[in-house]
């Protein structure tokens, strides 16, 4: 199975990452806006299981998807998302600093960076390195208590608008394997 997903077109790893990060971001809304602090305790359990996992699926995805764009930076990318996670699964808030947000906002900086940089998608697209600057203001506990939920659901609007495309257009295959030939990627 692992082939065959190695082997897949970029356009369907896209669709796929799409898709995956349209799951994360529902139940992270969902959970965040709607039903904050109401979950079982199993509920709460079952929704970060969900998050988690789809963040680990698209940030695999992405590495490999922007890899023709520029290896080490998205290896960079990857490497800040699992990072991000482990804090966020550790609950690691020095002094009340959220520091796994901070580093999935500089993931979500490259991630805009590397959009911008490849040819397969609209250059627009790269705007969502905002929402790794939104992610970001949660290094201050200040900040953030001024700027929720706007920094939020800002965050997830950018985030989410690259998904849609993603998800509905998926990535041009041309261009991305021109790109990848550029970069001695294998296609």
């Amino acid at each position: 199975m692992m082939k065959r997903i190695a082997e897949a077109s970029p356009r369907l790893k896209a669709r796929i990452a799409g898709g995956l990060f349209l799951l994360l971001l529902l139940t992270a809304t969902f959970t965040e806006f709607v039903v904050r602090g109401r979950l079982s305790f199993a509920a709460d359990l079952a929704a970060g299981a969900i998050e988690v996992s789809c963040m680990i699926a698209v940030t695999l995805l992405f590495y490999d998807i922007f890899r023709p764009v520029n290896r080490g930076l998205s290896l960079l990318a990857a490497s800040f998302n699992f990072v991000a996670l482990t804090f966020e699964l550790l609950q690691f808030l020095p002094r009340g600093v959220n520091i796994g947000l901070a580093f999935h906002g500089f993931y979500w900086i490259l991630i805009g960076y590397l959009i911008f940089r490849s040819t397969f998608l609209p250059r627009i697209l790269g705007a969502t390195a905002i929402a790794g600057l939104c992610w970001l203001t949660f290094l201050s506990p200040r900040l953030t208590k001024y700027l929720t939920p706007y920094n939020l659901a800002s965050a997830f609007l950018l985030e989410g608008l690259v998904m849609l495309w993603l998800l509905v257009m998926g990535v041009n295959v041309q261009r991305w394997k021109e790109q990848a030939g550029a970069a001695g990627e294998r296609q």
